[in-house]
């Protein structure tokens, strides 16, 4: 939890879960572009940090679900672990390309929720 925990310390405190599941997403897109740059500056230390802070963040979206909700709950919770295993892989590979997809789906995750913090 070393990156939630750095998160949570810049981040607005909050009782409303939601806003913190939207300033996880928006954390987890911050790393997500800091792991880019690590891999660009051929920063290993870098890298492993901010992969770390990222499946840590997914890791706490995994816990914040709840399964007895339905469908939505379990493709979500399969979606987080695959972006987790695509980050291993990056850690191996520094294949920039599968950062920007994992980027792509936490924006649209983002804005979905968004979205449904308006209604």
């Amino acid at each position: 939890m070393m990156g939630l925990n750095a998160y949570k310390q810049q981040a607005v405190v909050t009782d409303d879960p939601n806003i913190l599941i939207l300033k996880l997403y928006e954390g987890l897109v911050r790393f997500l572009a800091q792991v880019k740059i690590a891999i660009e500056n051929d920063n290993i230390q870098d890298k492993f940090n901010n992969i770390n802070r990222c499946i840590d963040i997914f890791d706490e979206l995994r816990t914040s679900l709840n399964m007895d909700g339905g469908d939505i709950a379990y493709y979500l919770d399969g979606l987080y672990m695959f972006q987790i295993e695509m980050l291993f892989e990056v850690g191996v590979s520094n294949d920039i390309s599968k950062i920007d997809q994992i980027i792509k789906v936490a924006n649209g995750l983002s804005d979905a929720w968004k979205d449904e913090m308006k209604k």
